[in-house]
């Protein structure tokens, strides 16, 4: 298993800089300079063009990169643009939103969709299983955006259950973390109905049952570990999207996450804001990848024989 993870861990280290890279070179390919954005476009054009040549503005592409990866190691991204203001402070206002919300919504989205999709496969086609599935269906063809206006308006505005917006306190989170967790939670639900199904005529299964084994132990013991590998792809897949920002849903409900940053960034030319953000999300992406090839590993012995030293898999070298 260590293997295994030492080689993901190197594996990252090419798509990181391949990623940050494409990054850097698209917004460096954007109209805009530092010193237009930061001194405004009053100066005299000497003074802006000092500054500009002072943050090395005009050097070669490549050098900046290089400059700009030096500095990021250091935990350095650079100056907003907008705000003036270091840009890994800036981001570290709004991330702790955005992962309150991305960790909430996938650990309510993972337990209702197995635990439902489990129940469904268990009994297919009864009038249990025709309900998750019909109510699968809605959630997951539901804009969130428009779920969480109209969550906001009957458990908000007209029965006053919850707060509307803000972030005060965990009752803000909760109308935020429901509606990114349901159409998640119904995705997650048919698939694991599916490959549970499908997992359930297996021969295994089968001469497990033969055996006398008891259903439930089946379920859990046999079953379940091959059922999840799809799923797991599917939760890692949702976390990495959630840690990107979720514009929509934090507009609704008045929630500053990274998001946000990233589009009022975006909407101000704000290049170094714009850079060491995606530059963040893709850090956290590729994480949560490495976490779930991990998961897989758990899943799978033959990923952990696979990688397993020769002496310990009781293989000759």
């Amino acid at each position: 298993m260590l293997r295994y993870i030492q080689k993901r861990l190197l594996m990252l280290i090419p798509t990181l800089f391949g990623v940050s890279f494409i990054i850097f070179t698209v917004l460096s390919l954007t109209p805009g300079d530092p010193g237009t954005m930061l001194l405004g476009q009053e100066a005299p054009p000497e003074v802006i063009r000092a500054y500009n040549e002072e943050l090395g503005f005009y050097d070669p592409l490549v050098i900046k990169y290089v400059k700009y990866i030096g500095n990021a190691l250091r935990g350095d991204l650079g100056i907003s643009w907008r705000t003036s203001r270091p840009v890994i402070e800036e981001i570290a206002l709004k991330l702790p939103v955005t992962l309150r919300l991305a960790v909430m919504s996938v650990l309510l989205s993972s337990a209702l969709g197995i635990t439902l999709g489990i129940i469904s496969a268990i009994r297919p086609y009864s009038g249990l299983d025709v309900s998750c599935t019909s109510g699968a269906i809605i959630f997951a063809s539901m804009p969130r955006f428009w779920l969480g206006m109209i969550f906001m308006l009957i458990f908000a505005l007209k029965l006053k259950w919850l707060p509307s917006n803000g972030i005060g306190s965990w009752r803000h989170y909760i109308l935020p973390v429901v509606v990114l967790a349901l159409p998640t939670a119904a995705q997650i639900m048919r698939l694991m109905r599916s490959t549970m199904l499908e997992t359930m005529k297996k021969d295994y299964i089968r001469t497990a049952k033969a055996k006398g084994v008891h259903k439930v132990l089946v379920v859990w013991k046999h079953a379940l570990k091959n059922a999840l590998m799809p799923v797991v792809t599917v939760i890692g897949m949702d976390f990495g999207y959630l840690l990107g920002g979720t514009v929509l849903v934090e507009t609704v409900f008045s929630m500053s996450g990274i998001g946000t940053l990233m589009l009022a960034s975006i909407r101000n030319q704000d290049v170094p804001q714009v850079q060491g953000t995606a530059l963040l999300i893709a850090i956290g992406v590729c994480l949560v990848m490495l976490v779930v090839d991990v998961v897989y590993a758990f899943l799978d012995p033959r990923i952990r024989n696979k990688y397993s030293s020769p002496a310990a898999a009781g293989q000759p070298r």
